[in-house]
């Protein structure tokens, strides 16, 4: 006689399969009617007997949780961009860049590129544990109770997964189920969603997990990341996939050149209007993992992957006006006010028109009929003019001479597109995105204070630069529009908490012109704290590796300017991190100081990044390529026979990953 809780077991492992069937293999074998039954007796014994709860059982999908703040989760690894061709050349040129590095036969695979919501799985012992947001792409949102009411995302898989892996993919709303809940909008006089794209992405942020529930989104996956996996291919991770139970669409081919490559996006280009949900190109994949461990990362892309866009669409309207925007570093960006048009799923208002140059160059002017592209699909560009709509009437359009909100005159440098507002401490949008920029997620990342709130704290006269926000009480902050006791609390919890955000964030958060995540980082390396790099000499900054005469001499007018060195004096006083911190310190050596160091081939006790990073931390340099300058190449497995060849030419030193270890 079966037990309850066999019972339970038997009725999850059949709706497992039937939810499988239908919505992964597009094959239901029972009716809605039948499946709706055979839960509802599940939900029954599940709430008679708790001692029983599965976080992953069937019950599960259709919600119920609340999250009220989604928590921010590191990615274990990086989910980087892909790098966008928009023409066959382009594609051609990055063959070109990868069989400089990869000497042996190239496969490649090709996919559709999926027009949704990133997100990425973490899958322990067949479950699923945790789903993520891309968010930034170093971390991103904890969406795992709305990501369970997906019914194409598995929460227990099928056959010999690995014991612990990540999958990345795209959360997608095809169309019929955006159109469906579009008419039942209309009905009830509500307005439309825009478009699908947007519209799953804002559901992952739904607080309500039963409303999640009621959306009928879709996860299409597409990558596996992990270690010891058993997987030695793009294109056999996409068949393991399917047989642990993702839904992956078989549009996916291997192919073994360009040519083929160049059929499949034709064809694709054409077929896709016939697809069920959005695609706006391909992604072309090098198929060998370990070729794509040999090819690497450049900082925000992988080398053996690029998406091919297909040609965006385009319309006409009219220009009404040009307004002018004031950056934080105080650039002046126009930006052309439009008849609202309908472009790519969204109404486009507005488009950037870049600099005097491009408004000069297209002679673009009030009045005009332009034609208006989505660049890469994202952000709206004007192409052109219609001559022939042009009024009689139309004046040339003149730059504006004079800052639009503090009405000082703008300057231009010499081989500078841009103009700039100088007047750096008395222009509130400057001072307001400097802050902003101060608190982003990729600088010091202050919970609970957002973009808006920081320019009704300058506008209210409660700060004027980023230091000020650590004097900032609860009292101060309570009397601000919509802003309640918690989340004036949250605010200086948050604003506290950044005390312990490390010195390359800082120093990058600081908003140096001409200072990235990148050169931050660098500069935070070379220098350890910030009293050595104010006390720099443009010179010196120069012979920073990657360190140029622009950054140099921004980073050393940023530092002459009296406010900036108040500032921070205020925050080494506050006790924000102005120097790597002792455990920093420690992982670095001047061990490798001057070596310019290649590495080759595929590891087995360290992976490519860890060597990178390894080699970096001791005072070396990784080059990409063997010349004469090159101190010696840390050799693995698969290194190709022409870099061995040439490096026996050179008489460069081959190391093996043992032997790269012991010397540092």
């Amino acid at each position: 006689m079966s037990t309850v809780k066999d019972q339970i077991e038997a009725l999850r492992k059949e709706l497992r399969e039937h939810n499988y069937n239908y919505y992964v293999l597009d094959n239901p074998t029972i009716t809605d009617y039948e499946f709706d039954i055979k839960l509802k007796m599940l939900q029954e014994l599940e709430a008679k007997h708790p001692e029983f709860f599965d976080p992953n059982s069937p019950s599960q999908r259709v919600g119920g949780a609340v999250t009220k703040n989604f928590e921010t989760v590191v990615h274990e690894h990086r989910m980087y961009s892909l790098d966008n061709s928009y023409s066959k050349e382009d594609l051609l040129d990055w063959e070109v860049r990868i069989k400089k590095i990869i000497e042996s036969e190239v496969q490649y695979t090709c996919e559709l590129k999926y027009d949704g919501a990133s997100i990425c799985l973490t899958y322990e012992h067949g479950k699923l544990v945790k789903a993520v947001t891309r968010g930034d792409g170093f971390q991103g949102d904890d969406v795992t109770a709305n990501v369970k009411t997906i019914r194409t995302v598995p929460l227990h898989l099928k056959g010999d997964y690995p014991e612990k892996f990540e999958i990345r993919g795209e959360i997608i709303l095809p169309f019929e189920g955006f159109n469906k809940m579009n008419e039942e909008r209309i009905e009830i006089g509500e307005e439309p969603y825009r478009n699908p794209r947007n519209t799953a992405s804002g559901s992952l942020k739904l607080q309500d997990s039963a409303e999640v529930a009621k959306r009928p989104l879709e996860c299409l996956l597409y990558n596996i990341i992990g270690s010891h996996l058993g997987l030695k291919s793009q294109y056999e991770s996409l068949e393991k996939a399917r047989e642990w139970g993702f839904k992956v669409p078989d549009a996916a081919r291997l192919v073994n050149s360009m040519d083929a490559v160049f059929e499949f996006i034709d064809h694709w280009d054409e077929a896709r209007r016939d697809l069920p949900f959005e695609t706006d190109g391909v992604v072309v994949k090098v198929n060998s993992l370990a070729q794509q461990e040999e090819l690497g990362y450049t900082a925000k892309s992988p080398r053996w992957a690029m998406a091919y866009k297909f040609k965006a669409e385009q319309v006409s309207t009219v220009l009404k006006s040009i307004s002018y925007q004031v950056g934080r570093t105080g650039a002046i960006t126009p930006v052309a006010n439009l008849e609202p048009v309908e472009l790519a799923g969204t109404t486009v208002k507005r488009a950037s028109l870049h600099n005097a140059d491009q408004i000069e160059k297209l002679d673009i002017r009030v009045g005009d009929t332009v034609y208006v592209e989505k660049g890469g699909e994202i952000i709206p560009k004007i192409l052109g003019v219609d001559l022939s709509k042009r009024p009689q009437d139309s004046e040339p359009t003149h730059f504006i001479t004079h800052c639009p909100e503090c009405h000082t005159e703008l300057v231009r440098q010499e081989g500078e597109a841009q103009h700039y507002c100088p007047n750096y401490n008395g222009c509130k949008p400057q001072i307001i995105g400097r802050i902003q920029h101060y608190i982003s997620r990729k600088a010091m990342d202050i919970e609970g204070l957002g973009g808006e709130t920081v320019a009704l704290l300058v506008n209210e006269g409660l700060i004027t630069n980023y230091s000020d926000l650590y004097g900032l009480t609860k009292e101060q902050i309570i009397p601000l529009e919509r802003m309640a006791d918690k989340s004036a609390e949250n605010m200086v919890k948050g604003i506290e908490a950044s005390k312990e955000v490390p010195f390359e964030r800082v120093l990058y958060a600081l908003g140096i012109r001409y200072v990235g995540e990148t050169v931050a980082k660098k500069l935070a390396k070379h220098y350890k704290n910030i009293d050595a790099l104010m006390d720099a000499s443009e010179d010196e900054l120069i012979n920073v590796d990657e360190i140029g005469s622009k950054i140099a001499s921004s980073v050393v007018a940023f530092f002459d300017k009296e406010e900036n060195l108040n500032i921070i004096n205020n925050l080494k006083e506050i006790g924000v991190q102005l120097a790597l911190s002792a455990e920093d310190l420690a992982a670095q050596t001047d061990k490798l100081k001057g070596d310019i160091v290649v590495i080759s081939g595929v590891f087995e006790t360290v992976s490519r990044p860890e060597l990178k990073k390894l080699i970096e931390d001791n005072g070396g340099k990784v080059s990409s390529s063997i010349s004469s300058k090159t101190s010696y190449i840390v050799a693995g497995a698969n290194m190709g026979p022409s870099k061995k060849e040439k490096a026996e030419k050179l008489n460069i030193l081959l190391l093996s990953e043992y032997e790269f270890l012991e010397k540092i």
